[in-house]
């Protein structure tokens, strides 16, 4: 009767232990697909420097000229200034999906053709392009166009488009 029971014991945890197996790996499937769906948006948005590349909350994304093509240069403390972009995203409009990809070294960054993106912290709100043409952290930073290619348009000459106020008379002290 023990040896029975026993065995019955054994065969109850062998099917548990089949069932936990099968629902974690089903589970890991539907996580997955939930994932995919739930993906934020890499998109397009124009700002004063034309059409740039913007994140999943509307916030302008810069490449780092420092960085190598699918490797950030970046070092962490220039990360608590140009936070990068991580997660899960899919391509949104203008987005060409065949661009987005993944470091291939340290944290899994989002990169668009070949670039690690990044945010400005001195961005507060979607469109805000504070960051272009600033040098920091040893190099160079630029948004991105749908291209996938530095927009090197400085703000200044983003900004002057309109016209120049005229100058300032000057007065002569006859010095």
């Amino acid at each position: 009767m023990k040896r029975r029971h026993l065995t019955s014991l054994g065969i109850t945890l062998i099917a548990v232990a089949i069932a936990v197996v099968a629902l974690a790996a089903g589970g890991s499937a539907k996580n997955r697909q939930a994932q995919a769906a739930s993906a934020a948006t890499v998109s397009v948005r124009h700002t004063s420097l034309g059409e740039t590349l913007v994140g999943p909350n509307g916030r302008t994304l810069y490449l780092f000229e420092g960085d190598k093509r699918n490797v950030s240069h970046l070092s962490a403390a220039g990360r608590a200034v140009w936070p990068p972009l991580t997660g899960t995203v899919r391509a949104g409009s203008g987005v060409q999906a065949s661009k987005l990809g993944r470091t291939h070294t340290g944290f899994r960054q989002v990169t668009y053709n070949g670039h690690p993106l990044y945010y400005y912290v001195g961005d507060h709100a979607p469109g805000n392009t504070k960051g272009q043409d600033l040098k920091e952290f040893g190099a160079l930073w630029f948004v991105l166009s749908p291209s996938g290619n530095a927009n090197t348009t400085t703000a200044h000459a983003a900004s002057s488009s309109q016209p120049a106020p005229a100058a300032a008379p000057t007065t002569s002290y006859g010095y």
